[in-house]
């Protein structure tokens, strides 16, 4: 067999990549993390090589021309993920991940779960609408860098409620917390959390989110700032991290004024706290 038609073995960055035909022979396409909380609603930074398609677990990864991408875990990761480059539609490198687990707040209640009221047909209509906003927010892919940025707190009030947390009932799990909850008076200041642009500014509030302000940050990472009394910004405004975006509420169902912080990259839905450099487990 001619040396630049054998396949060869190569240990790139914690993962395995096989390399096949003269295009590869001599130098092995990169793929490596580069920072990363590889934990259930984590995140992890990475670089590879220009030109190589990306997945993870077969579902595609953007990448800026330089090779830099992002990727991050459901609350409910599986504790394996695979991150895979492609050259031609062909694998040419592969990332094994270990994801570890995470020991959720579960409160057991000692009540039945109670079903649903079934919605009123107003409701589900006006519902439906609020959605497929959301959606169609989510549905553009937007230049921003604040993906590469370390987050700040958008507001600095007391934890009143932790990304995860849960309740069983009687042995039956109710829905989980999808965000961050800080305590906050109505009127303070919410600061954006990285750079972005804004892509959905509700000024007719939601009828669970209410004020919903959303600012995308790039490589589909995605802040959602619930709850709020009012808005500083416009969808489109392209906002700069610590500029303070809307102020605190209570719009939506909310019982008093705080800031609902949801962060989703994708449908992967991500622990706020593990953007913060006081990330606490």
């Amino acid at each position: 067999m001619r040396a630049d038609r054998r396949d060869a073995l190569a240990l790139i960055g914690g993962g395995f990549a096989v390399l096949s035909g003269r295009a590869y022979a001599q130098t092995a396409p990169a793929l490596a993390l580069t920072a990363s909380r590889l934990t259930q609603g984590g995140w992890a930074r990475g670089q590879a090589s220009p030109g190589l398609a990306l997945d993870l677990d077969g579902a595609p990864v953007r990448s800026d021309p330089t090779g830099l991408f992002l990727i991050a875990f459901d609350r409910d990761a599986k504790p394996a993920a695979l991150i895979t480059g492609k050259l031609d539609g062909r694998p040419v490198a592969r990332l094994p991940l270990t994801i570890s687990p995470r020991a959720w707040q579960i409160e057991n209640v000692d009540t039945p779960l109670r079903p649903p009221a079934v919605p009123s047909e107003e409701f589900q209509r006006i519902r439906a609408g609020e959605i497929a906003q959301i959606a169609e927010a989510r549905s553009h892919k937007i230049q921003s860098d604040g993906w590469r940025q370390q987050m700040i707190r958008p507001v600095p009030g007391r934890i009143s409620g932790r990304f995860g947390a849960q309740r069983i009932y009687r042995g039956e799990p109710g829905s989980y917390h999808t965000g961050l909850d800080l305590a906050a008076a109505t009127g303070t200041p919410i600061l954006a959390p990285a750079d972005g642009v804004v892509i959905l500014a509700a000024e007719t509030p939601f009828t669970l989110e209410g004020k919903l302000l959303m600012i995308d940050h790039g490589m589909g990472l995605s802040s959602a700032l619930l709850h709020c009394s009012a808005h500083k910004v416009k969808r489109g405004d392209r906002v700069a991290q610590g500029q303070s975006v809307a102020e605190v509420g209570m719009t939506g169902r909310a019982t008093g004024p705080h800031l609902h912080w949801g962060l989703r990259w994708g449908d992967a839905r991500l622990d706020p706290l593990l953007f913060l450099p006081e990330a606490a487990m």
